[in-house]
């Protein structure tokens, strides 16, 4: 008789996001009059720029000839697009990234939920606490993590790294030595961010160690201090410890249509039985049989993003979120509320009056101000007593948001 695998039987509950939306639509149906603002899950709203939008329907048209027709997409991904993110988004800034280095898939977040595939399963992985759910859930589902405690919320053989206020919401180097290293900066869900400095040490520290550094920078668009990286690969030795994960669906909107890259450099290498293996050949092995390449038409989307116009309108997409931030993060101060984040991140972090749980703030905010968050415990033990904003939504909404907020 078939089995189910027992690893899935492990997690708890459901995807965070699953729950909050169960949530939320049955206080709809139970208050069918009530006008509900939802600054929860970070999906964006502001409609495609006209570069990308050009862009796709002339992919389209090309796809109607039979001279410029496109059936599957090569296994690393078109190299018009390879070539684009390889120049602007890291030989630009100075990071020596080979187009052939990119893989291009449907979003950051199945890389980072697939990437612990070319890895050990006796891998030991290190994850800042609070995090975004799928870098523990991926190892959960991968026999990774061991048992699970629920009334701490903790995994027996995950390395939790606390990033609190305490220490600025910048984790510390482990006692415990992680082969795998999760790191998210700007951070989900606590929006703020570390030095070029700083990462330097955990590259410095990975490869010491032995360890490699996977590295979600999808938010690196929202940077606007001087001294934040937008790549770890702009720091010295990352080549030979760190895989970079890339979206266009926060800075270029593009949560509907699915784009992605992860980076491998060629220099990530470790030796097995006496053979020296590339983890980049891994990934390329993995990409070539599980995946069959995000869409032409996505692609050349992706491709209008760097020309000159693109780069232009995305900007500006992003300006309307961050002042969207910089309203939110401003009102919940002058209301009395400890609050971080918004400043290098779409992602405002708040402290919950009262000593309130994170799930009671949640209940407490959708039943009398008609505002959906994300409850902080649903990202790790440390999350607890803390609660996440987006400011993906419309700037009247964000302002009608923290009226509500401020009446409580």
């Amino acid at each position: 008789m078939f089995r189910p695998n027992e690893d899935y039987l492990k997690l708890p509950g459901s995807y965070l996001f699953s729950t909050i939306a169960k949530k939320v639509n049955a206080y709809q149906e139970a208050n069918p009059d009530k006008k509900i603002i939802r600054l929860g899950i970070g999906d964006v709203t502001q409609p495609l720029c006209p570069a990308v939008i050009e862009a796709l329907h002339k992919a389209v048209d090309e796809q109607a000839s039979e001279s410029t027709f496109r059936g599957y997409a090569p296994d690393l991904g078109y190299e018009f697009l390879r070539h684009a993110m390889a120049e602007n988004d890291f030989r630009a800034r100075g990071c020596d990234i080979a187009d052939d280095e990119i893989f291009i898939s449907d979003g950051a977040k199945s890389d980072s939920a697939n990437i612990q595939e070319i890895f050990a399963k006796d891998s030991k992985i290190a994850v800042c606490d609070p995090v975004y759910p799928v870098y523990v859930d991926s190892n959960v589902m991968a026999g990774r993590c061991g048992d699970y405690d629920k009334e701490s919320g903790i995994w027996s053989n995950v390395i939790y790294m606390p990033c609190t206020a305490e220490n600025n919401f910048a984790p510390e180097l482990p006692k415990e030595t992680p082969d795998l290293i999760y790191l998210c900066f700007p951070n989900n869900p606590t929006g703020e961010a570390i030095t070029k400095d700083q990462l330097q040490v955990w590259v410095d520290y990975a490869n010491k160690v032995g360890a490699v550094i996977i590295f979600d920078a999808a938010y690196e668009a929202y940077i606007s201090q001087d001294n934040i990286p937008h790549s770890i690969f702009e720091c010295e030795g990352a080549r030979t410890c760190a895989i970079e994960l890339r979206s266009f669906s926060k800075n270029a909107g593009f949560t509907g249509l699915r784009l992605g890259a992860t980076i491998i450099p060629h220099d990530l290498k470790v030796k097995f039985n006496g053979e020296e293996v590339e983890m980049h050949r891994l990934w390329a092995r993995r990409h070539g049989t599980k995946y069959n390449g995000a869409p032409y038409v996505v692609q050349r989307a992706g491709e209008a993003c760097y020309s000159v116009e693109g780069k232009a309108q995305i900007k500006d997409m992003v300006s309307k979120y961050m002042k969207n931030a910089t309203y939110i993060y401003n009102g919940l101060k002058d209301a009395g509320y400890e609050v971080y984040g918004g400043k290098n991140s779409p992602y405002v972090w708040l402290h919950t009056p009262n000593n309130m749980t994170s799930w009671e703030f949640f209940d407490h905010l959708l039943e009398n101000a008609n505002v959906v968050g994300t409850p902080g415990s649903g990202f790790g033990p440390s999350g607890e007593h803390y609660f996440r904003l987006t400011a993906f939504g419309s700037y009247d909404n964000s302002v009608e948001a923290l009226e509500r907020i401020k009446r409580l």
